[in-house]
């Protein structure tokens, strides 16, 4: 499928845009961020990877702020955003990146609704989307040239699919992901089931409900990715540990279920006292998958046919720490980083560029008091 530009965009902005968070360029010394929310942590960190060795520097606190659970990027490379805890209300906050990488405060604005798990940034820069797990809704932020926030506008969901009492009986809210023409936002919701899909106005800037894609019933999804072509979708199912693919219609913004696949063994599960899906990846060359396994405390590794998704279970690596509720690919697609939330580490695996398959990367384990999110900027 041709790659068409984002609505506002040139086509070179759009290509970058479109392949960056899996892997389309590579660079020795890659500046890395942590999200951080639990015990000890004091706000967002800051890191150096090395893409030739996989070694990671010394994290240093660069921002002081109140759980910043998870962190996005400008299109712009310039700034960056969080969801974040602050006097007046949990909310979302912007940055710009100076020299060195430090943070720089640009202003915060509050949710309305509580706090957010997850927040993305429109490629056209116009605006960012934040999900509320708690209160089950969808905020809107309007950004100016500046990239400050302005105030929300929430849209709150509706109902709860109830196969799994009693965190199933409301919405949650659970991550943001635009579809790859930028035309739609997707918001997997663990209580309704499904993926809220809205309409995105981009001179307004406003979002509309457009649909809803129904997933397996039970399954709880939490995140998801398109596949490099935009054809398909990887569903991630946090309640189930599964990954679900759905046939994505860019035209008409609709969603078809097409299969689900067990990202651990039923004996494996049983073993378990406690097993939650957390994070899923599509690898830029669309062959390869990735899926975290917190309580099993590692990552699921699938081989993928890009013409028709299917997923093939290949490897169960273990990320060398516990809790792996977030996991990232550097840049180039050469490696893969597993923030362990409960052991206060990020350890670095190696990417088998033929078979996808992980190695673990000898001393590649840093401190990170309670990482949740990673997040590469590539200069």
């Amino acid at each position: 499928m041709a790659m068409k530009p984002f609505p506002g965009l040139p086509m070179a902005v759009s290509f970058l845009l479109w392949c960056g968070a899996a892997g389309a360029w590579a660079a020795d010394a890659v500046p890395v961020y942590f999200g951080t929310g639990g015990p000890g942590a004091k706000g967002i960190y800051r890191a150096t990877f090395d893409s030739k060795s996989g070694k990671l520097t010394a994290a240093e606190l660069v921002a002081e702020v109140g759980g910043p659970g998870f962190l996005a990027l400008h299109p712009d490379r310039t700034k960056l955003y969080a969801v974040a805890n602050f006097s007046g209300g949990p909310g979302a906050i912007g940055y710009t990146i100076g020299a060195g990488g430090a943070l720089e405060v640009v202003n915060s604005a509050p949710t309305g609704d509580g706090g957010a798990a997850h927040i993305a940034v429109h490629p056209s820069g116009k605006f960012l989307l934040t999900a509320q797990y708690g209160g089950g809704s969808t905020a809107l932020f309007p950004l100016d040239a500046a990239g400050k926030l302005g105030p929300a506008q929430l849209v709150r969901h509706k109902g709860g699919s109830g196969v799994v009492k009693p965190v199933q009986e409301k919405p949650h809210a659970h991550m943001i992901a635009f579809s790859p023409d930028g035309r739609f936002a997707l918001v997997p919701d663990l209580g309704l089931d499904g993926i809220m899909i809205y309409r995105l106005n981009l001179d307004a800037p406003a979002i509309e409900r457009h649909g809803f894609a129904a997933a397996v019933p039970g399954g709880g999804p939490r995140h998801l990715k398109f596949s490099p072509d935009g054809k398909f979708i990887y569903l991630l199912n946090e309640l189930a540990s599964s990954v679900t693919t759905l046939a994505w219609d860019a035209a008409a913004g609709t969603a078809k279920q097409l299969a689900t696949v067990p990202a651990l063994s039923a004996d494996v599960k049983a073993k378990e006292a406690m097993n939650a899906a957390a994070e899923i990846l599509v690898h830029a060359n669309g062959r390869f998958l990735y899926s975290s396994n917190r309580g099993n405390d590692t990552v699921t590794v699938y081989r993928a046919d890009p013409a028709t998704a299917a997923l093939q279970v290949i490897q169960v690596q273990p990320v060398r720490g516990a809790f792996p509720r977030n996991i990232a690919l550097s840049p180039d697609g050469g490696w893969l980083l597993a923030a362990g939330a409960d052991s206060n580490t990020v350890a670095v695996h190696k990417v088998d560029q033929t078979t996808g398959e992980l190695t673990y990367q000898t001393k590649g384990v840093i401190n990170v008091p309670a990482p949740i999110c990673i997040l590469f900027v590539q200069p």
